[in-house]
């Protein structure tokens, strides 16, 4: 009796490999898109009941547009899951993508007051349309009452305009549509939405929810744009730049439109000078392998004359009228001697010692490893040619102001590359090879270039986090009310053998208060000596947090940078 035959089993789209890609011929989608779909409807959730709270208050139509949406979200998870077409879950994909941006714009019609960044820029706004100088001009009067004051070390703060002109000059036309910052939030949160869109309808169709994901979804990045933050409009203005940015220096049509975004971009915010290096290396290196390197050099010596012409264009006015404050407004944020602040290696100073005499190292550690990072890019382009959109903000984790912004507000360009910039489209990128990266012993050479290339860096995080705090201090009288602070004297004792100009603050959590008037006690205290200073509150009190809570006396010098830091113990002083 022969056996019957065996069924012929359909592939599962749920195994990993080539049958999760492909659809069935019936039009089937891949179980992978559906998730993918689903996972965009329901981050949606995030954030809406509290903007939902907040209008059904005093804005009834808001709320109703924000109960419209959830009834979407609920409908598109249920399609999500029963459509049997492809061509039905792409169209799902844009609802959406519809619902995520109305959400966005009933955040923005709740919350525009905006930040210390978007004041700034509207201020900056009205000073151009009036043809007054924009850069290098304090205006203090802007700050308090909310608004987020950027401290320097050395005492003082930085009330000025410290980004390229263009989110300002787009500002500028929309001043009329409302009081405070709202048309400095308006456009971040345009160019988020625009951005959205344009790296929407550019990635392949299944993918195209990953754009609404991690644009949107999250609630993160409508957060900094209706805080108008213009990182957000340099990263709107990458989206066209990297996605599918291995096919850059082709020629044609494609690169011009990138090239002028770059430059865009670059004259929007700082974040994207960083960017750029990594992005430029690649393509060179891909066109080298394909064209040779005459013509890969041309190509890339065109595409950096488009971007470098849009970025002076849109600087041009200020070159010519006020070049040099210009210039020193532009790289506000690399001179400007902040205090350290971040979740990076720096907290080591700020939390788990007493500070360091060596803070200055922390910015030479974040030079060092950007060189670093850029040069194994360089070397092993092929390997670490899809993270060219990660590695630039790997730096930043060791800088002495190393805030999570400065990495997330570029996610999406990861997700852009991570789809349209497989490791595929790096196997003919040329790669230097020297010769001691050429031998029989080459995986041993490879490993010993990667230590070394990355050692200055980590040798002067070391030098920065294990620096002693030149000063100790010692709190002598504490004066107080019932709830508050009203002043303390400190003895204090300079360690080292450099002078210090010490300012004093206080510290609670990752909070810190303005800086604490000095009543009486040197300016400058000199090495090896010791002085008593009398400190009061800048508003007359500072307010006792709850029990439990650390409470740190943290003193700063700019020149050299250092931190010195004690714990107060105010327990046995409370009523």
């Amino acid at each position: 009796m022969e056996p019957a035959p065996a069924r012929r089993q359909a592939p599962s789209t749920l195994s990993p490999g080539g049958p999760v890609a492909r659809r069935d011929p019936d039009g089937a989608p891949a179980q992978w898109h559906r998730l993918l779909t689903l996972l965009a409807d329901i981050s949606l959730f995030i954030g809406t009941r509290p903007l939902w709270a907040q209008a059904v208050g005093h804005r009834l139509v808001v709320a109703a547009v924000v109960s419209l949406c959830y009834a979407t979200i609920l409908a598109t998870g249920v399609l999500t899951l029963v459509v049997r077409r492809s061509r039905s879950l792409a169209r799902l994909d844009l609802v959406v993508l519809v619902t995520a941006v109305t959400l966005v714009v009933c955040g923005l019609v709740m919350n525009h007051q905006g930040s210390d960044e978007s004041v700034l820029t509207t201020r900056a706004a009205h000073e151009f349309l009036a043809g007054h100088q924009v850069y290098g001009r304090p205006w203090p009067w802007l700050f308090g009452h909310g608004v987020a004051l950027t401290a320097t070390m050395n005492g003082g703060y930085d009330y000025t305009y410290g980004y390229p002109p263009l989110a300002l000059m787009l500002t500028a036309p929309l001043l009329w549509i409302g009081h405070g910052s709202a048309a400095a939030t308006a456009v971040s949160t345009g160019a988020l939405i625009a951005g959205t869109v344009t790296m929407w309808r550019t990635l392949p169709v299944p993918w195209r929810s990953a754009a609404t994901l991690a644009c949107v979804g999250f609630g993160l990045l409508p957060t900094y744009a209706r805080l108008g933050y213009p990182a957000v409009l340099a990263c709107a203005l990458l989206v066209p730049v990297v996605v599918g940015w291995p096919r850059t220096g082709g020629g044609g049509r494609g690169d011009l439109v990138r090239a002028a975004c770059l430059g865009a971009a670059c004259a929007a915010q700082q974040l994207p000078w960083f960017l750029a290096p990594f992005l430029l290396a690649g393509v060179y290196a891909l066109r080298r392998g394909d064209l040779g390197a005459r013509a890969a050099a041309v190509a890339v010596g065109r595409f950096v004359g488009v971007a470098a012409t849009t970025w002076l264009l849109i600087n041009a006015y200020f070159v010519v009228s006020e070049p040099r404050s210009w210039l020193s407004g532009i790289a506000l944020p690399l001179t400007q001697d902040a205090n350290v602040h971040g979740q990076g290696l720096v907290d080591i100073s700020l939390y788990f010692t007493d500070g360091s005499d060596r803070l200055v190292w922390y910015a030479h550690a974040s030079l060092l490893l950007a060189a670093g990072l850029l040069a194994l890019f360089v070397l092993f382009v092929r390997r670490l040619g899809p993270a060219a959109t990660v590695l630039p903000w790997c730096a930043f984790y060791v800088a002495t102001r190393s805030q999570d912004g400065y990495y997330l507000l570029m996610t999406p360009l990861w997700v852009a590359a991570a789809i349209t910039a497989p490791w595929q489209s790096f196997r003919t990128a040329w790669q230097p090879r020297p010769v001691f990266l050429r031998g029989p012993r080459r995986r041993g050479a490879r490993v010993a270039a990667v230590v070394l290339l990355l050692a200055p860096s980590a040798a002067a995080a070391g030098l920065a986090a294990t620096g002693s705090p030149p000063l100790r201090m010692r709190v002598t009288e504490a004066h107080r009310t019932a709830r508050a602070l009203t002043g303390i004297t400190v003895g204090v004792t300079n360690l080292g053998a450099a002078d210090l100009s010490p300012h004093f603050t206080l510290a609670t959590g990752q909070g810190t208060s303005p800086y604490w008037t000095v009543a009486s006690g040197p300016s400058t205290l000199a090495g090896h000596s010791s002085g008593r200073y009398e400190l009061r509150p800048p508003k007359g009190g500072f307010a006792l947090p709850r029990a439990g809570v650390r409470v740190r006396l943290q003193a700063v010098s700019a020149a050299p940078m250092t931190l010195s830091s004690t714990d107060l113990d105010l327990s046995a002083d409370r009523p």
